[in-house]
């Protein structure tokens, strides 16, 4: 297919106009030009875009992004243009500051009894969201299955993300990461966080696979990556991304110690240490005696329920009977408590940051 070319028509009402624009201020090539004696069709290619200015043609002008390192060093560090034809073009920068919204505190709880809508999303894969308000963009958690397993089609991607969480409650999957070594198997219990831009493809998944997916912020950009083949051939588990390390967490290899609440046990998965802050997740179980009523000074804190009963008491508020499927936020500073638990209780706590203080009132 190298001898195969595909080009963008814009309309015009008079090229000569055009031409020094699309040269000069876009600074793009003139590749074709005719009729000789009074042009009115011009080719221009640059910035990985072929142009075709034709007179009188019938599209509407359209918008033209450019995306550069420099933005103020392009056209003389305008921001937004309009050429001659009456394309609008917007210069922008090709790989921006990550930017985290501030987070609008709320308490939030999700029930899988409400039935959300499951949305079909990338690659095909199904997704229930389980913090609607999202915190005011600060944090997108969502409940994501593969009803039917096989190959997932999926390509080398990564994400422009600040913290990312893949858990798996149900059934497995395969991964492959960039310098991690070969295809990894995800299981109920195991994790892996994904460091910002780790490049990676999902495999293959079995029936019914489901995990819970934390992104922080909400809105974050997913890549492909044409280039990377995986595995790659290096094998660099120490290797950092943004000041992250890749973590594939196994709960079978689990220490259980006390939780940060009394009358519970937990599991850290070591991210905490590997993020170097950012974050920390941890399963939690029921231990011994009753939880106090408690407080929290952390930023986000969000929990799923990944089997049994619990009751969650918050100040103000009617009790929540949770269930397997259910999750909820709970804000800095307010006090809430978790009342009879289910021998089979099992939590999954995710923290932003990851080291914070717990406030627990007397008994």
């Amino acid at each position: 297919m190298s001898d195969t070319i595909a080009e963008m028509r814009l309309p015009t009402q008079e090229l000569r106009d055009d031409i020094p624009f699309y040269t000069k201020t876009l600074g793009m090539r003139m590749d074709m030009i005719y009729p000789a004696d009074n042009p009115s069709i011009a080719v221009f290619s640059g910035h990985g875009l072929r142009l075709r200015i034709e007179k009188d043609a019938a599209e509407q002008p359209g918008t033209l992004r450019i995306l550069t390192d420099d933005p103020d060093g392009f056209a003389d560090g305008a921001r937004v243009l309009t050429a001659p034809n009456g394309t609008r073009v917007e210069i922008e920068e090709r790989n921006p500051p990550l930017v985290m919204p501030t987070t609008q505190h709320s308490f939030v709880v999700r029930r899988l009894a409400d039935q959300a809508p499951w949305i079909i999303g990338r690659a095909g894969m199904h997704y229930r969201d389980l913090v609607p308000s999202r915190l005011g963009g600060s944090i997108i958690a969502s409940h994501i299955r593969i009803p039917d397993g096989g190959p997932v089609p999926d390509m080398v991607h990564f994400h422009k993300v600040g913290f990312q969480l893949i858990f798996c409650i149900h059934g497995w999957v395969d991964v492959v990461y960039e310098d991690q070594g070969e295809k990894m198997r995800l299981t109920p219990g195991d994790c892996f966080i994904q460091p910002p831009e780790i490049r990676h493809r999902v495999l293959e998944a079995s029936d019914d696979l489901q995990v819970i997916e934390i992104g922080v912020p909400a809105d974050h950009v997913t890549e492909i990556d044409h280039d990377m083949t995986l595995p790659t051939p290096h094998h660099r588990p120490d290797r950092e991304w943004d000041g992250q390390r890749f973590v594939y967490n196994q709960a079978a290899s689990a220490d259980w110690v006390d939780f940060r609440l009394p009358g519970f046990v937990c599991r850290d998965t070591t991210i905490n240490a590997n993020t170097h802050g950012v974050a920390s997740v941890q399963v939690v179980r029921r231990g011994l005696g009753d939880s106090p009523w408690a407080s929290h000074d952390t930023d986000i804190l969000f929990t799923f329920v990944m089997n049994g009963r619990v009751t969650l008491h918050g100040e103000g508020r009617d009790p929540y009977d949770l269930e397997a499927g259910d999750a909820y936020v709970i804000p800095p500073g307010m006090k809430t408590r978790l009342v009879a638990p289910s021998d089979d209780v099992e939590l999954l706590e995710v923290s932003l940051p990851g080291t914070f203080t717990t406030n627990l009132e007397p008994t």
